[in-house]
């Protein structure tokens, strides 16, 4: 084979690899243009939507003096995960070196547990609370992404269950009991691809509806939960050693 034949053979081979990488980029991992997951936003009530809302609501203070008690009077007890709930990873893919235009997001509704408040007159306090997620349920808009997680990255046919335990008590604001949201810190084990890390999380909590709701995040790196970034095409398309678990769960009282 003569010389520029060669070189001819090899920009060919380049292009092939190049335009394969993009497909595969394009149909199995770019990115979705999601929002983050947030706390759910108020309803207006019939009462405030015919203009006799109760003054304590409107001032957002709660009509009880008692900071401990929510609409529904004292909040202490077991509250268990309901409807609304959402909890999922948020990653951002690679090109070559080049970042991708979006996150890849992947998110379920199967999210299970229960948190406990207990109150002492003035103050009310998550004492314990246990979390679960069932990451076999885990989609995204790529059904060919959402096959690669079940043996590459969260490997979900190995470890199908992602769980958060609170460790250390956390105090819920004033403010968050009379339905505006609020900073809280989450101090407690979590366990992804069967490797558990002590965390804190920052999120924000809310009582509304009858509700308790949490959301929050943290971005970690995959591999200190003993996860290997999934890839097609070796360096062409990756994705960066960076995850975010972001949820949002609303919590009914059992």
């Amino acid at each position: 084979m003569t010389r520029s034949r060669i070189a001819a053979a090899a920009v060919v081979l380049v292009l092939a690899i190049g335009v394969g990488g993009y497909v595969a980029y394009d149909q199995v991992l770019r990115g979705d243009s999601i929002a983050p997951l947030a706390l759910p936003t108020a309803v207006p009530s019939s009462d405030a939507a015919s203009g006799s809302a109760d003054p304590a609501r409107s001032s957002g203070t709660d009509a009880s003096a008692d900071p401990a008690s929510g609409s529904g009077g004292d909040i202490a007890g077991t509250w268990t995960v309901t409807t609304g709930s959402q909890a999922g990873y948020r990653v951002r893919e690679q090109l070559a070196n080049l970042p991708a235009e979006s996150d890849a997001v992947g998110r379920t509704d199967q999210v299970t547990g229960s948190i406990a408040v207990t109150t002492d007159g003035t103050t009310a306090s998550v004492t314990a609370a246990t979390i679960q997620v069932d990451t076999t349920t885990i989609a995204s808009d790529k059904p060919q992404r959402d096959n690669r997680l079940r043996t590459e990255g969260l490997q979900t046919d190995s470890y199908p269950t992602a769980t958060f335990t609170l460790t250390q008590p956390v105090a819920i604001p004033a403010a968050a009991i009379s339905g505006s949201s609020s900073d809280v810190t989450l101090v407690g084990d979590l366990t992804i691809h069967g490797v558990t890390k002590s965390v804190s999380i920052p999120a924000q909590a809310q009582l509304m509806s009858g509700t308790i709701q949490v959301a929050g995040s943290i971005t970690f790196p995959l591999s200190d939960y003993g996860m290997t970034t999934p890839n097609i095409g070796g360096f062409i398309v990756s994705i960066a050693d960076q995850g975010t678990l972001e949820f949002v769960v609303v919590f009914a009282r059992s």
